[in-house]
């Protein structure tokens, strides 16, 4: 195993959360931490309390030149970003047909483009320096699709594949990419953080969809994993000599992972003859065209 000691890591989202939780393990185990803010007090805060062995920088990462000139102080500061953990987001609960554009975009804006800004800024120094590790937080929601979550769970989804992509794309300079699916954790998600799309259709309100919009906030206080521990495991993937490309975080995460990939076995055996009835002679062999790890 490595050791994530003298390593700079950059976290996203550092605010509340795993987020936080990661950064105060990382710096306990000494790391240098660069953490983002959305406030300008909780960066002066941080730094007056580790400036010696951190930098915090204060930007959203929707903004994309603002997230490049946050990397680069941090590559003037440290002259180097050995992993980056993607953690920013946050969720909006409502039925497709309920949700505007205008909440579907930001959904995007924060859990996918924001975070393609930051993988963007920091990729180019990882390619030169031949090493580095990518951490992408999807979801259960961004590996199973939730009724009155659809809009926030297409956009985990996007950053698993974005994550998966990436793997293929920059292991010829030595990066690693891992997509953490992550389990109930007991954060401001279900809670301030998490949005509700403003219309309601009353035809929902006993379908799977209204159900679940009514249950989320219950959720506060009955969540499955603690911070911390999610904080430890997460730091115990970068320490690993060869991370994985798929990583569940949580009992839950993991049984929800498991769970779709045997209902999605059952339905490709089931349907097999429909599946292989397009072939243009023979059955062809059960590969795609083209290998992604070719």
């Amino acid at each position: 195993m490595k050791s994530v000691h003298g390593k700079v890591v950059l976290v996203t989202g550092a605010s509340s959360g795993l987020g936080r939780a990661l950064v105060a393990l990382l710096l306990a185990k000494g790391a240098l931490v660069v953490a983002t803010f959305r406030q300008p007090e909780q960066v002066a805060a941080y730094d007056a309390r580790h400036g010696a062995q951190g930098l915090g920088i204060l930007v959203d990462i929707t903004d994309a030149a603002a997230v490049k000139a946050g990397v680069a102080r941090a590559l003037a500061r440290f002259g180097r970003i050995d992993i980056l953990a993607n953690c920013a987001g946050a969720g909006t609960v409502g039925a497709l047909e309920e949700t505007s554009d205008a909440e579907a975009r930001r959904v995007f804006d924060l859990n996918f483009f924001g975070g393609l800004n930051v993988i963007r800024a920091v990729t180019p120094g990882m390619r030169r320096q031949r090493r580095g590790h990518l951490l992408h937080f999807s979801a259960i929601g961004g590996f199973v699709g939730y009724p009155g979550f659809g809009v926030y769970c297409a956009a985990k989804s996007a950053t698993g594949i974005v994550g998966e992509a990436l793997a293929a794309e920059l292991a010829p300079f030595g990066i690693a990419s891992t997509v953490l699916t992550i389990g109930i954790f007991e954060t401001r998600f279900v809670g301030a953080s998490l949005s509700y799309a403003a219309r309601r259709i009353d035809a929902y309100a006993d379908t799977p969809a209204g159900r679940f919009r009514r249950a989320i906030g219950g959720l506060r206080g009955r969540q499955a994993n603690l911070a911390d521990k999610g904080a430890a495991a997460i730091v115990h993937l970068m320490e690993a000599d060869q991370p994985p490309l798929h990583a569940a975080l949580g009992a839950d995460a993991m049984g929800a992972m498991r769970g779709k990939m045997a209902a999605v076995e059952r339905e490709l055996a089931g349907w097999r003859d429909n599946a292989v009835s397009t072939a243009r002679g023979a059955i062809a062999a059960d590969r795609p065209p083209i290998d992604p790890h070719a």
